[in-house]
């Protein structure tokens, strides 16, 4: 029990470096330097890494190392239409089952997004945060599972693209406060259309790359 604890903690902090850049795709890492950057040992590191790649966030090259492979538009766009599906259904459930606590949680979350000038790094922790909430509203252990890493893997293009940062998070924060507000009042139909919209802005932020590429 106590392995797993470490090695979901390791999960939790080299998925973090992924996604906030500190390693950023196409770098190529030992098992040392994560172990030193977690301050965890190698076993729960390894265990980390084989879900990691499970979830497409690295890959394990043996006798090489760990690879953060880029994030390519393609690639972004197929997980964003499971994860419409996938998180319509996430708010619908959170609106029939979340309890007293969800709540109280929900709407402390409601509060600190509409605080003024969160910093990059804070404001994807509150998305992060945002959607486990959701999900653990819901109850189902299978959703939350299918969930996670389709969130990881959106933070991470996310963060990878985003150039005006204060207009992009007012737009995001908008967009999940819509989301949190609907589950509180537990308004399924309005819920799961925020959520369309959210997964909208995210297509459409996609898209918005290309653009900026040529």
């Amino acid at each position: 029990m106590m392995q797993q604890g470490k090695a979901a903690h390791a999960y939790e902090e080299i998925e973090r470096l992924i996604v906030l850049q500190e390693l950023p795709p196409g770098s190529l890492v030992s098992e040392a330097v994560l172990m030193e950057k977690t301050g965890l040992g190698r076993t729960p590191v390894r265990e980390a890494l084989q879900q990691l790649a499970r979830n497409r966030m690295v890959e394990i090259h043996p006798n090489k190392g760990v690879l953060v492979p880029p994030a390519s538009v393609e690639a972004q766009l197929r997980m964003l239409e499971l994860r419409r599906v996938l998180e319509a259904l996430a708010v619908r459930l959170a609106c029939q089952n979340a309890g007293r606590g969800d709540h109280a949680r929900m709407q402390a979350m409601v509060d600190l997004l509409q605080a003024d000038r969160l910093s990059l790094a804070e404001y994807a922790e509150t998305v992060k945060d945002t959607h486990q909430m959701i999900v653990e509203a819901s109850h189902n252990e299978y959703l939350a599972d299918a969930m996670a890493p389709l969130q990881g893997l959106s933070r991470r293009f996310w963060l990878a693209h985003v150039r005006d940062e204060q207009g992009e998070m007012a737009r995001g924060a908008q967009l999940h406060l819509a989301i949190l507000r609907h589950v509180l009042a537990r308004d399924a139909d309005a819920a799961e259309k925020a959520s369309h919209a959210l997964n909208d802005y995210l297509v459409e932020f996609a898209y918005s790359t290309l653009r900026t590429q040529q």
